[in-house]
């Protein structure tokens, strides 16, 4: 029987597959649990619809992440703080404060998880990349002074 899985079944396949499984197993466990659905035309159709928004979907979201990894790449962002002897800062500027930052100058909301980069603790031009979606990222500089 032809069964369309509605959440992974270890040994049988991930969710949104088509997949053969023997009536028994198909009556007695997968539509019970609602773990399976019977793969009609209709669920089908539902089935392919689905896939098709999801794909839009996604698109879209690259599409949108391109966009903005062209509008950061190669920008610079001017930070001042305090600092001690040597160039030393009193404290650090973390992923946070540069994430503040890019969306305080650029408009640009960028979550500080998405920030590559060490803590900075020293005045100088630093290089972070930003991770916009999997397999999109740009690179900018932080340049830090002097208050």
């Amino acid at each position: 029987m032809k069964v369309i899985l509605l959440g992974d079944v270890k040994g049988l396949g991930k969710k949104g597959e088509v997949v053969n499984a023997s009536d028994g197993y198909a009556r007695n466990f997968l539509f019970p649990k609602k773990l399976a659905q019977e793969a009609t035309n209709e669920n089908l159709h539902i089935l392919n619809t689905k896939k098709e928004n999801d794909r839009k979907k996604k698109l879209a979201e690259i599409e949108e992440a391109q966009k903005t990894a062209n509008e950061l790449k190669g920008k610079e962002i001017k930070m001042t703080a305090k600092t001690g002897e040597n160039g030393r800062l009193f404290g650090a500027i973390t992923s946070k404060d540069i994430s503040e930052l890019i969306k305080k100058q650029y408009g640009v909301d960028i979550d500080k998880k998405k920030l590559v980069m060490d803590t900075i603790k020293q005045t100088g031009t630093y290089d972070v990349e930003v991770k916009i979606y999997p397999e999109i990222s740009t690179k900018m500089k932080v340049v830090i002074v002097t208050e």
